[in-house]
């Protein structure tokens, strides 16, 4: 048995977004604080979220040998409370990807898959079996225990997707497993002044996601922008935030600080509101996350995320004993 994190998939063209001019750049800049010039630009909104730090995700394999890009989770960057990992899966060669995510546990967290483009499919050992395909999300929360597997759907074409990791308050660790499993027909889009938003949790302009009963409070938006646009939208003030970007470039905050395909942009603790624009020559398409941070102590150790150690040892004896997933 092959025990894996759980990687990415998720977030295209099928999914009912379109690259909207997205201008594709190779060059992947090197890590970097927002330039201080930049964020004491004339015009700063004391309102807005700015650019803290960029990252560059950073290549890993997980599974059974599949190729990611690891934003959030690895040496950079270990977690932003309550987020503990970002992996984004995007290949279209058979060989990154045909091995899969055979069957791994976890324990203490939940975990979000989003589809862009391709297909997977998931079975547990609750008796769960469902298909995830292009603009499709599931938000799964392991709870107190769950063996799972993902498995690629198809043998050639297009894999493209993520996977997040939320925790899970102490207090709510060892619930009992649940999914939410969403259908791309079932989140919301709005199109305003050239950008495209899909809601998968979270509220904007009067449409809430389906993703509902998380502790977290989270906001999940695939947004796409077209050249020379510019887009705003409210982030809680509660929440700590991130941007990843999956296509072109963005400029984001007051200081217009940009971020670029493969790059995970560090929004900083305070401001209602996050900005982002395009410039003529290009658009870009990202995921803005957002979640109210808990707090609490962290014990993390392969497929498990507890408070202390002793619970991490005890996750760890369960699933060696069969106890994991004891009364379903």
């Amino acid at each position: 048995m092959i025990i894996s994190r759980r990687r990415a998939l998720a977030t295209t063209a099928s999914a009912g977004l379109s690259l909207l001019g997205c201008k594709m750049d190779a060059q992947r800049p090197e890590e970097r604080p927002a330039r201080r010039d930049e964020r004491e630009a004339p015009g700063g909104d004391g309102s807005l979220r700015e650019v803290r730090q960029v990252l560059s995700a950073q290549p890993t394999k997980d599974g059974a040998g599949v190729s990611l890009k690891r934003a959030l989770g690895g040496r950079a960057l270990g977690m932003l409370d309550p987020f503990l990992l970002l992996d984004e899966f995007q290949s279209d060669d058979p060989n990154d990807y045909l091995a899969g995510f055979p069957e791994h546990p976890h324990r203490g967290f939940e975990t979000v898959t989003y589809m862009i483009q391709g297909a997977m499919e998931h079975a547990d050992s609750v008796g769960n079996r469902g298909r995830l395909g292009p603009g499709s999300a599931q938000w799964m929360t392991a709870g107190r225990g769950i063996v799972h597997s993902e498995m690629p759907k198809q043998e050639r074409g297009l894999m493209w997707g993520f996977q997040l990791w939320v925790n899970l308050p102490r207090a709510h660790k060892m619930m009992r497993p649940r999914y939410q499993d969403i259908a791309a027909a079932r989140i919301p889009e709005l199109a305003h002044e050239g950008a495209r938003v899909r809601v998968v949790a979270g509220m904007q302009d009067g449409l809430r996601g389906p993703v509902d009963g998380i502790d977290v409070e989270p906001l999940f938006l695939d947004v796409a922008l077209e050249r020379g646009s510019r887009w705003s939208a409210p982030i809680p003030s509660s929440h700590n935030a991130f941007v990843y970007v999956t296509d072109g470039a963005a400029r984001l905050g007051s200081s217009r600080t940009e971020a670029r395909r493969g790059q995970l942009a560090v929004l900083t603790p305070t401001g209602t509101r996050i900005t982002a624009t395009c410039d003529a020559d290009g658009g870009a398409r990202m995921l803005v996350i957002a979640g109210r941070p808990l707090g609490e102590p962290v014990a993390r150790g392969g497929p498990f995320v507890m408070s202390t150690d002793e619970e991490l040892r005890q996750a760890w004896d369960d699933y060696r004993s069969g106890r994991l997933v004891a009364g379903g």
